[in-house]
């Protein structure tokens, strides 16, 4: 073989073997793609054990799991209003199997509430699904007045005298400050890691009221340690028939509640996004999880998509920003 052949053999197989390479790596993700998922996934939890975003994880966690084939476990990383949490998963691979299950606070509110965040809820999130919603309940301990306006009229007569639990900046939080706001009362804040420890605080007689969703307060509310005196929704709810909007009660224009949404770092590829998409939308929309979700008072949403979520998110940062302004409260 002469030597301007034999170098061009050489080349030709150095050449193969480099397009050989570059098959095999970029077969490499669409494999683990068409593999997903392979082992367990972590779904986050941004607040304490005990609280409305925990229950509602837990209710669909293990059904979901079942559809995906894989164990989806919970993870409660509470700190921050949900900032821990968030920022942890934004920061983790985008394989999808690292999940947040997001709220109202941690990709809307607290773009309002903090100056500045460590994570962006859209730049550094693929949105999944949107998976509900759930209107707040005004609780109070058994000691306190069984009707919204004799409440009122009793925090009115002692400014700064009686105190309420939220975890701190969350929709809980504002929910109350609403109230108070709409209300003209004056009461004491007292932060907690999550609505769980506040509505155990509340059922000692350590605070004096709270909001939560009907789900998060109902064992409490059936032992008799909590009293559930009014729904800051549009409707009542079919949890709790006996318990009055504001409205009802007097005080309208107070509609405020806190949803959920999964959530995936920031470039999990399209695939694996919409796998998940489905997968949850599947578990939604079956009748036992809409009938358990229901009797926990929250609005299940079986029908979104990842650009839909993102379309919701963005309206709700607007939302929940006028929300606040309205609130008079300071960013921190």
């Amino acid at each position: 073989m002469q030597p301007t052949k034999h170098r061009l053999a050489i080349a030709r197989r150095a050449l193969l073997v480099v397009a050989a390479s570059l098959a095999a790596t970029m077969a490499m993700p669409a494999a683990a793609e068409a593999d997903y998922p392979n082992r367990p996934i972590r779904l986050v939890i941004p607040f304490a054990p005990g609280g409305e975003t925990d229950i509602f994880a837990r209710a669909i966690s293990g059904r979901l799991g079942e559809v995906l084939g894989q164990s989806v476990v919970v993870e409660n990383r509470p700190g921050a209003t949900g900032i821990v949490a968030s920022e942890l998963v934004a920061r983790s691979a985008p394989d999808g199997y690292t999940l947040i299950f997001g709220t109202a606070a941690t990709h809307a509110l607290n773009m309002s509430v903090f100056k500045s965040l460590p994570y962006h809820p859209l730049k550094d999130f693929e949105p999944v699904a949107f998976v509900g919603s759930v209107p707040l309940v005004l609780f109070t301990h058994p000691s306190m007045p069984e009707k919204l306006g004799d409440f009122t009229a009793m925090l009115k007569a002692n400014p700064g005298k009686f105190s309420y639990g939220a975890a701190g900046a969350s929709t809980s939080h504002l929910g109350i400050e609403l109230y108070k706001n709409v209300a003209a009362v004056n009461a004491v804040h007292v932060p907690y890691k999550g609505t769980g420890p506040a509505l155990q605080d509340l059922a000692a007689g350590q605070v004096q009221f709270a909001g939560a969703s009907i789900g998060a307060g109902a064992p409490l509310l059936k032992a008799g340690k909590l009293r559930a005196i009014a729904v800051m929704g549009v409707n009542r709810l079919a949890a709790a028939p006996d318990v009055p909007t504001f409205a009802e009660a007097g005080l309208p224009n107070l509609e405020v509640g806190t949803w959920n949404v999964v959530m995936a770092p920031a470039g999990t590829p399209k695939p694996i996004v919409e796998k998940l998409n489905r997968a949850v939308n599947t578990v939604l929309g079956e009748a036992g999880i809409q009938k358990r979700l229901t009797e926990l008072g929250i609005t299940p949403i079986a029908e979104s998509s990842p650009e839909s979520t993102a379309r919701r998110i963005t309206s709700e940062i607007d939302k929940w920003a006028k929300a606040f302004e309205l609130s008079g409260a300071q960013k921190q």
